[in-house]
Order: structure tokens, then C-alpha cells, then sequence
């Protein structure tokens, strides 16, 4: 070797080394850098030839397991999803009390039926009738306050999208950024890694809030896209974006139709579009706190609502519905039922049971008085029982209309309906053999205090009967724990709580409207709407209501219990990939230590190689 090659050689050692040593001392200087990735420069001989006469750093490399990274990215999203469930769990717990405690729904209810127990025995007492009004009153202010948490909850939620949808957006426009830095990039420029790092963790900050895969490209590039397949980034990135509704009410739902949706929604515009895709419509986000945040507003807390809301239903129900049989009449060969109709109000119901004798199969029907028009007809499922046919027919036309409607509807069912008088309406087989009338009946709503009947209005939809009314804006009741009131009249007049008539006067001691109130509020079998998640449409749940106020609560807690039970497994495999990933890509400062000290033994020596070249010149010259 010539002494300008070794001269070079050394030049090139020295450079090299210089250049390694930087890298280790970023390496220590950056050890408790969260993101970080351990650099190690890339070496790679050079030559003329066959003859190797130098080194030089070809890049700057991190160590990095693609695999563990991108399961990293993908446990770490399910991480978010289930970390922010079960904060939220967490706190609608809070809104259910704590089991046994005197602010807890359940013994607050019990305190109201023990006052009607009370009630039963000492139906005089009238320091015991103002304690049934004020358990009742606490028991609706319960049910009110719980209606403002559950809905304070889907605001905060609604607020929590409109910030993850800001924050994905920022860390989208990042990633596009460093992409096209990295694409002007020559292979070998020492500062790519570092941009791949911040590139890293914007990545990581956008996998926290919604599920993604990436894909490397050319020039160190990547292109980020949903695990549904839509692209979010690029060399340019899209845009999201959210309309904020702001404070969400019970009546807040959302639904792919614009018209009919009263929550926001997150659309995604690729770059220089116009056009958008619904990310929630086409359930492109599956993990990730945007979804925990979509799941709990409009499923989980919905639900939650809609559980409370039967038991301000039922309650309202049990105490002012009465059923009315209809009355035998026959008309050779026809026979069926007179039915009064004319207490019906919207929502209440005509109920029939006929046989269909050509196939010998009883038949119910459930005819549900319509004021509005527009909701018709009405689905099966607009009442609980699984096995009615339910016909929605509008009232607002009056009885001729009604008897066209009906007949219109079951005619084809050999029934005939008819008005003989007044508000009666009468249903009869039409003499053909082919159907026999079973049964009928009306149910309709007590509005009165001092109806001649133990029934009563006793809780009302603010000042409003709760009628069950079917109309555009819903059902009644949606939200109506919110709005459950005792009725105003009877909180003026306590005494309504005993007396049911006034002609002939009800006795001061008479117990059948207490024991009444007391029987159905404690024992009664009720039947609850399988939509607010406590049994089936096949099989819906039927029975007391401390019954399903019992089964309700052990089901939030079995799901915050679910919830909690899958945080913790999550953050465990997050934790494991965690130290597998640090294993790898991680700082060692005791391994960067030996590395730095066998950097010093070599610049050491290509030090004096250069100072032997140095001294073998100078005897050259002086020769």
C-alpha cells in the first residue's frame, strides 16, 4: 500500500468515526426520549479495484422490528379504545350511585314504595301522604338528574370527537410534511432517521385515535390508511372534519341521513376534493378513542337513557293505564264486541284477539290510536308484545275515517267494523265462518284524579299525560326520564292519593287506590320495551319493576366490569410490545458506552496511521 493510500485510508477512518461517534452520543443524549429510535451508522468499505483503501458512512440506520412496530400501532389504538370505555364507564357508574347508598336510583325507589307500603296501612294519615309526595318527588328528581348526567356524558363525548378529529388532522398534516422532506432526500442524508422518528410519533399520536395501517413506499416514504382501506396520508394528506352539535339532549341521535341526524359525524375529503366520505356511516374507524368516543354517544349511553326512560314509562303506565273489556254482542250470523273509544287519546290502544278458524291460529291485534299522520304505518315492533300484528290507525280524521281505516286493514282477516252510536265502535266477524272474534278490549290513560277507578295520573310528562304518543318527533318516551314529573293536581292535593271519586265521596280510609299503587309499583308484571337492551324482541322482559330496575343495574355494572376487565388486558399486551419494541430499538447507555469506547480505540488508531504517514513523508523529504 502506497503512502497516499494509507493516507487516505486513515482520512476516511477518521471521518467515518467521527461521524459514528455523533451518532453514539445521540444515541446517550436521547435515551429517555420517548419516540426515540437507536441510530447506528452504516459503514461500507471503498476501493479501486479489487483494493480496498478506505470507509465511509453510507447512512444512518435505525434498529428498528417493523413487525413489532406495527403491532405496536395496532394494540396501541386498542389500547385508547379501551382506556377512554372505561374512564367513561367509570363515570356513568357515577351517575348510578354507589349500591346501597342513600343517592343510589334503587334506594331511592325503595324509599318511594315503602312510603306507598306505609299508605296501605294508614290511608288517613296525612303526614304519610305528603311522605309518598315527597319519595315521589325525590325519585323524579333522581330520575332528572341521572337524565342530565347520561346527557352531560354524550356532550363530553361530542366535544372529545370534535378535538380527536383536530388532533388527527394536525398529526395527518405532519406526517405529509416530513413525507415530502424525505422525498427530496438523498438515501444516505444522516438526518432522514431523525425525521422518521417525529414521523413515528405522529403516526403513533394519530393510531391512539383512530386504527391505521402503514405502508412503506419509496424514499422512506409511507402512505397511512384506515384498517378499513380508505387513505388518510400521503405526500399530501386529507382532511376530516366534524359538525359539532354542541350540548346533545336525549332526542340527539345519529342516523346517514343528514335530514334526520342531530349529532355530528366525521367526513373525510381526500386533498384537492369536494367530495366526502362519512367515516361513521361506512364504520371506517373501528379503534382508537374516536370510536370508544362514537360507541359511547350514540350506542352505550343511548342505551343507558333508553333503560331509564322505561322505568319513568312504566311507572307512568302502571298508575294511569286502564283496561276497559269491550261487551259481548251478537248479530246473526256475525258476533264480536262494542268497544268505547272515546277516552282514547294518542298512543293508547284497541286490543283484539280473533282465530282465524280455516287454520285454526289465534291472532292478536294491537290498533294503536295515531294523531300524526306521518309515522304511519307503524312497525310491529311499536309495541313490546312479540307476537301482535300492531296497525297504526289516524284519529285525526274522525270515526269515519277510523272505521275505513280498520276495515281497509282486516278486511281480508273476515272482520267488520262498525259505529252503531256515539263513540262506540263495534268489531264483528263478517258471518262467514272463517274468523271468530275471541276478545276485545281498550286500553287508554287516566287523566283525571277522580275517575271512579283506582287509576291515576300520578306522574306526567311535565304537565302532560304520558300517553305513549307515536309522532314524527318519536316515541314519548324517549327522554321522558328527564321530563317525569308528579302531577301537579295531586301534589296540591294529597288527598287524591286515597280518594278516587267524589260521587259517592271515597272514604278517608279507603286502601284500594294505596293498595293499588303499592301492587303495581312493587309486584305487577310489566312488560319493557326490548330496545333499551334488557331482553329480546322474541323474548322481551316482562315482570315487577324493582325487577328490571335490579337487572338494569347489574348489567351497567357488568359492562363497566367488562369494560375494566378489558383495559387492563389491553394495557397489558401494550406494555409486553412496549418492551419488545425497546428491546430492539431502544437505548442501551451501557451498549452505547463499549460502542463509544471502541470508536475512541479506532480514531485512536487512524490517528496514528496518519501521524506514521506523516513522519514517513517528512524522511522522505529530508533524504
Amino acid at each position: 500500500m502506497s503512502l497516499s493510500q494509507a493516507l487516505s485510508a486513515a482520512v476516511s477512518g477518521l471521518q467515518s468515526t467521527q461521524t459514528a461517534l455523533s451518532v453514539v452520543a445521540g444515541n446517550v443524549a436521547n435515551a429517555n426520549t420517548p419516540g426515540y429510535v437507536r441510530k447506528t451508522a452504516n459503514q461500507v468499505t471503498t476501493g479501486t479495484g479489487d483494493a480496498s483503501i478506505g470507509v465511509r458512512i453510507a447512512g444512518v440506520d435505525r434498529e428498528l422490528d417493523t413487525y413489532v412496530q406495527r403491532q405496536l400501532q395496532v394494540e396501541t389504538s386498542g389500547g385508547a379504545y379501551a382506556d377512554l370505555r372505561s374512564q367513561l364507564y367509570d363515570r356513568l357508574q357515577q351517575v348510578y350511585g354507589q349500591p346501597g347508598s342513600a343517592s343510589a336510583l334503587e334506594t331511592i325507589y325503595n324509599n318511594f314504595t315503602t312510603a306507598l307500603q306505609g299508605l296501605t296501612t294508614s290511608p288517613d294519615s296525612t303526614a304519610i301522604r305528603s311522605s309518598v309526595i315527597g319519595a315521589a318527588q325525590a325519585l323524579t328528581g333522581q330520575l332528572n338528574g341521572m337524565t342530565q348526567s347520561i346527557q352531560g356524558l354524550r356532550t363530553d363525548a361530542e366535544l372529545g370527537l370534535d378535538d380527536a378529529v383536530t388532533q388527527a388532522n394536525q398529526a395527518m398534516q405532519a406526517i405529509a410534511k416530513i413525507n415530502q422532506q424525505l422525498g427530496g432526500m438523498t438515501i444516505n442524508d444522516a438526518t432522514a432517521a431523525t425525521l422518521e422518528d417525529t414521523r413515528d410519533n405522529y403516526i403513533n399520536q394519530l393510531s391512539q385515535l383512530m386504527d391505521v395501517k402503514v405502508v412503506a413506499t419509496d424514499h422512506n416514504q409511507v402512505t397511512v390508511f384506515t384498517n378499513s382501506g380508505i387513505q388518510l396520508v400521503g405526500n399530501e394528506a386529507s382532511s376530516l372534519s366534524f359538525d359539532d352539535h354542541g350540548s346533545l339532549t336525549a332526542q340527539s341521535v345519529w342516523s346517514a341521513d343528514p335530514t334526520q341526524r342531530s349529532v355530528g359525524t366525521i367526513v373525510l375529503k381526500a386533498p384537492n376534493s369536494d367530495s366526502g366520505v362519512d367515516l361513521l356511516a361506512t364504520k371506517a374507524i373501528r379503534s382508537g378513542t374516536i370510536a370508544a368516543y362514537v360507541e359511547m354517544r350514540d350506542q352505550v349511553l343511548p342505551q343507558a337513557q333508553a333503560q331509564l326512560d322505561q322505568i319513568a314509562a312504566a311507572m307512568s303506565s302502571a298508575l294511569s293505564d286502564r283496561t276497559d273489556a269491550g261487551t259481548a254482542v251478537s248479530a246473526p250470523p256475525q258476533a264480536g264486541f262494542d268497544l268505547d273509544i272515546g277516552g282514547l287519546q294518542t298512543g293508547n290502544t284497541i286490543n283484539l284477539t280473533y282465530t282465524d278458524t280455516t287454520t285454526n291460529t289465534q291472532k292478536q291485534i294491537t290498533i294503536v290510536r295515531v294523531d300524526d299522520p306521518s309515522v304511519l304505518p307503524l312497525p310491529n315492533s311499536a309495541t313490546v308484545n312479540p307476537n301482535d300484528k300492531v296497525i297504526g290507525v289516524d284519529f285525526s280524521g274522525g270515526m269515519t275515517s277510523v272505521l275505513a281505516q280498520l276495515n281497509s286493514a282486516l278486511g281480508s282477516a273476515s272482520l267488520q267494523f262498525s259505529n252503531p252510536s256515539g263513540t262506540t265502535l263495534r268489531v264483528l266477524d263478517d258471518g262467514s265462518g272463517r274468523a271468530d272474534v275471541d276478545s276485545a278490549s281498550t286500553t287508554s290513560t287516566m287523566t283525571t284524579l277522580t275517575g271512579g277507578s283506582a287509576e291515576l295520573p300520578f306522574f306526567t310528562d311535565g304537565r302532560a299525560p304520558y300517553t305513549g304518543a307515536i309522532t314524527a318527533a318519536g316515541v314519548q318516551s324517549l327522554g321522558l326520564a328527564g321530563r317525569l314529573a308528579v302531577n301537579p293536581a295531586l301534589v296540591a292535593d294529597p288527598s287524591r292519593l286515597v280518594v278516587y271519586q267524589t260521587l259517592p265521596p271515597t272514604s278517608a280510609g279507603d286502601g284500594t287506590r294505596p293498595n293499588f299503587l303499592y301492587d303495581q309499583l312493587t309486584s305487577a308484571a310489566l312488560p319493557f320495551a326490548p330496545q333499551a337492551g334488557i331482553g329480546t324482541a322474541a323474548s322481551p322482559f316482562a315482570g315487577a319493576l324493582p325487577d328490571y330496575l335490579r337487572q338494569m343495574i347489574s348489567q351497567q355494572g357488568d359492562a363497566a366490569a367488562s369494560a375494566q376487565s378489558l383495559k387492563s388486558g389491553q394495557d397489558l399486551v401494550v406494555q409486553s410490545l412496549q418492551q419488545r419494541f425497546n428491546t430492539t430499538s431502544g437505548v442501551n447507555v451501557d451498549t452505547e458506552m463499549t460502542n463509544l469506547l471502541q470508536l475512541q480505540t479506532a480514531y485512536g488508531a487512524n490517528a496514528r496511521v496518519m501521524t506514521t504517514v506523516r513522519d514517513l513523508i517528512d524522511l522522505l523529504l529530508k533524504m
